[in-house]
């Protein structure tokens, strides 16, 4: 097929390599970063693109999507859509798709990653070992850390993911409760109203919520002092869904146990007093990140592009 008769598709950031590589095998693919100025390059090219691809990470803007008069379909690699002006996107009609479900069981995995690496120590351990303390200190020297098994688990939305969540807890023996704006039907695992009861009462808070505007900073101040100085919080959802500034004073103060962050909310800048603490651990936003995962996001981010060109609706689809 000829390059004309191809449809032109935005591209909107990095994309994983397979996934640009079918993109470009079936469409026109524009990548927008790296242009000297993205606004004057949509002025006066945005009228060619009737698709957009993206991920979580970037999203499309409202005056990006206003640029291009005949856009048609945002498809987006991620669960994330609060990066995606969803409003603009409403009310032109475009259609927005993302890979929900795809991505719940490693995201699940990592929750109780952190959960267990938080409580029991083991980045630390491992630093313990490698630096040859525990040669000089002999048998027994590292600190006791906390059981997981058997513990309390909060679980802060629950959604697709923190259902899968939940159901992993099934296996450690923990007592579950959740809470999110309405209870949940047809689960067997406690609602609780109040996000500063749930953390009170839980030993581990795990944030598994939707990001946006909605749930900014939902894990504040006030539900830090509740989970209290034997608790953990583990965030798996989104960076903006924590204070970040009241996280690392409750952290330095240790008016909670520890920390198990894969999300922050200036990716990928991290407050420099967490590098230096001992009761957080770090990841880089990694998730989702295996290749069974990604590579079935990819395909599905395509799919519903596809699809969408093709029939009028794509698989996964949120406006």
């Amino acid at each position: 097929m000829k390059d004309i008769e191809r449809p032109p598709i935005l591209q909107i950031g990095d994309l994983l390599p397979i996934l640009e590589t079918w993109l470009r095998e079936r469409y026109t693919l524009v990548r927008l970063d790296g242009r000297p100025d993205p606004e004057v390059f949509l002025a006066d090219e945005g009228a060619r693109f009737v698709g957009v691809v993206t991920s979580a990470m970037y999203g499309v803007t409202a005056g990006q999507i206003a640029a291009m008069p005949n856009l048609k379909a945002i498809s987006s690699f991620g669960v994330g859509i609060d990066r995606i002006a969803m409003d603009e996107a409403r009310s032109r009609g475009i259609a927005v798709g993302y890979t929900p479900n795809i991505l719940n069981d490693c995201v699940a995995d990592i929750a109780f990653a952190l959960m267990l690496d938080v409580a029991r120590a083991t980045p630390e351990a491992d630093r313990y070992v490698r630096s040859g303390e525990w040669a000089r200190r002999g048998p027994n020297s590292f600190h006791l850390a906390r059981k997981v098994s058997g513990a309390r688990l909060g679980i802060a939305g629950l959604g697709r993911i923190g259902r899968t969540i939940a159901r992993r807890a099934l296996g450690f023996e923990m007592e579950v409760r959740y809470h999110s704006r309405h209870p949940v039907a047809d689960v067997p695992w406690g609602y609780e109203p109040s996000l500063i009861e749930l953390a009170r009462w839980a030993d581990f808070l795990v944030a598994i919520t939707a990001g946006g505007e909605g749930t900014r900073h939902l894990i504040d101040a006030d539900v830090l002092g509740a989970l209290g100085p034997r608790g953990f919080l583990v965030n798996v959802s989104r960076g903006s869904v924590v204070d970040e500034q009241a996280l690392v004073r409750a952290l330095v103060d240790r008016k909670i146990a520890g920390a198990g962050l894969d999300v922050f909310e200036n990716e990928p800048h991290v407050p420099g007093e967490l590098l230096a603490l001992d009761n957080v651990v770090l990841l880089p936003h990694i998730a989702s990140a295996t290749e069974e995962t990604r590579l079935a996001m990819a395909r599905r981010t395509l799919d519903n592009l596809e699809r969408f060109l093709g029939e009028g609706r794509m698989i996964s689809q949120a406006v």
